[in-house]
């Protein structure tokens, strides 16, 4: 059985507007969904080429998001995209939003390539998956030996 490749995580800083926060003090839950799209396209335009870029797009299919703690305005937060894999047209995406070391929230994500110009799936060109950064190998600096 051929294992599936592990990616790299990619940083998403998140800066929290005053107009995020609802009439509770806290972010409103809608906002995390805006995050959590603009994590995984920011993650798209750091790795793909601008070719490629050029020629895909992104469609959100389905997100699922687990609220662990309320965010607030002067809150520093950061996005942990990590890119689960590829199959066809879809790419899978875990993104975990953070204050410090403490999860606010969890999405789990699929997303549906499609070309730009015809507005139609399309599965994503190995040459383009091949250039998503892969994580570092086991007992490589950073990663725990299972």
């Amino acid at each position: 059985m051929i294992e599936a490749p592990r990616y790299a995580m990619h940083e998403y800083p998140i800066a929290i507007r005053p107009t995020d926060i609802d009439a509770l003090g806290h972010v409103n839950n809608a906002v995390y969904l805006e995050w959590v799209q603009k994590a995984v396209l920011s993650h798209w335009h750091a790795f793909a080429d601008a070719d490629a870029i050029a020629a895909f797009r992104w469609v959100a299919v389905r997100h699922e998001i687990t609220y662990r703690k309320p965010a607030f305005l002067d809150d520093g937060l950061v996005a942990s995209v990590l890119l689960e894999r590829v199959r066809r047209e879809s790419a899978y995406y875990e993104t975990v939003i953070r204050r410090g070391g403490e999860c606010v929230a969890e999405a789990r994500s699929r997303w549906c390539c499609i070309e730009a110009d015809t507005k139609r799936p399309a599965r994503l060109p190995d040459t383009v998956i091949a250039g998503f950064p892969l994580a570092c190998t086991a007992g490589a600096p950073g990663q725990s030996r299972s």
